[in-house]
Order: structure tokens, then sequence, then C-alpha cells
């Protein structure tokens, strides 16, 4: 599929065919859950400080349960038949999966010389628009706020046969300049034939 007709399914999915809410809703919504782990994902024998990879752990976990249910929705209103190559996966995945949910393009680049890994950079992120990381002096180093993402896309690719590695490399709310996660194609999951009975 050519990134500009991936684009154009992401544009028509997200004008016609998909119902809308305030993102300001979903903002507030995300910031709660991610508030809510931080304050009860505690590091052993503490009683008040966060264990940070506690909580990018769940918010993975929680995205690829996510991913595992979104992939079903995302077929049925892009009606996108199989990607050919990892190249073309990351250009739906971009312009049209990323269109889809939450209105945003990441950028596609960094492509590794072997073909299997590549960084979608966001020039937006709606989850974390009102957001200031605690000041423990900790999360700044710590904590990835929107690793839901990456788990959504690690459960979503899992159903279409890809096991991945999803990770973010840099994130605007820990100083950088901009909020770049890392996708890396481990291997295509073979179909398995269930064990015959007899």
């Amino acid at each position: 599929m050519a990134s500009s007709k991936a684009a154009r399914i992401g544009e028509d999915v997200w004008k016609s065919r998909t119902e809308k809410i305030n993102t300001e809703i979903v903002t507030l919504t995300y910031g709660t859950i991610v508030s809510s782990l931080c304050r009860d994902l505690l590091l052993p024998n503490t009683t008040s400080t966060t264990d940070y990879a506690a909580v990018n752990a769940e918010l993975d976990r929680m995205g690829y349960n996510i991913g595992l249910r979104l992939i079903e929705d995302f077929l049925a209103k892009s009606n996108t038949g199989a990607c050919q190559n990892l190249r073309e996966t990351a250009e739906v995945i971009s312009k049209t999966g990323f269109k889809i949910f939450l209105n945003i393009t990441p950028v596609v680049s960094g492509w590794s010389s072997d073909g299997k890994s590549f960084g979608l950079v966001f020039e937006e992120n709606p989850l974390a628009d009102f957001v200031e990381l605690p000041d423990d002096g900790r999360a700044q180093e710590e904590l990835w706020y929107s690793n839901i993402l990456c788990g959504v896309l690690r459960g979503a690719l899992e159903m279409v046969q890809m096991q991945v590695d999803v990770r973010f490399v840099s994130d605007v709310l820990r100083g950088n300049d901009t909020t770049e996660m890392r996708v890396t194609l481990l291997k295509y999951i073979e179909d398995e034939m269930p064990p015959d009975d007899e």
C-alpha cells in the first residue's frame, strides 16, 4: 500500500467512520490512570517511592491488552489488506492507525540497515497534553508516560503475526527534543495448527 493511500484511508476513516470523543477527556482520564499507578506501585520496603519500572510495565500490559482487541476495529474500519513488508506496515501504522484512533500522524524515520527496525517520531502526543512529570528527581529518567502506546502496537501487531519490541527512546516530557518510539521486528509468527485430538 502506497504511503499516500494509507494517509487517504486514515483521513477518510477519521472524518466519516470514527466516533469522536473530546481529546481533553482522553488526556485527563489517561493522566488519572498514570497518576493512580504512580501512587499505587511503590518500590519494596518504601511507603511513598514510586516504582517507575513497574508503572511502565503496567502501562505496557494495559496497552497490549487493548491492542489485541483494537486491531479488529482497525481492520474493520480501514479495510486494509495484509501488508507485504515491514515498510508498508510502518506506513499503515503511522498514517492510518494513529490517524484513526488519535488523529495524529507520527513520522516514520530511522530505518535500521537490515530494515527490521524503524522509529515513529511524534510531533504531537494527545496523551501528554497538560502533563508535567512528578518532580521527584527520578520520573524524568525512569517514567515513559505514554508507554501504553507501546503495548497497543505490540498487541495489535502480534494479532497480525508479527512479534515486535516497541519502546520509547525519547520523550519531550523528559526534556528531549522529540518524542520517538522505536519498533523492532523480532520475528514473523507462524500459524500453528491445533494438535489432532486422535
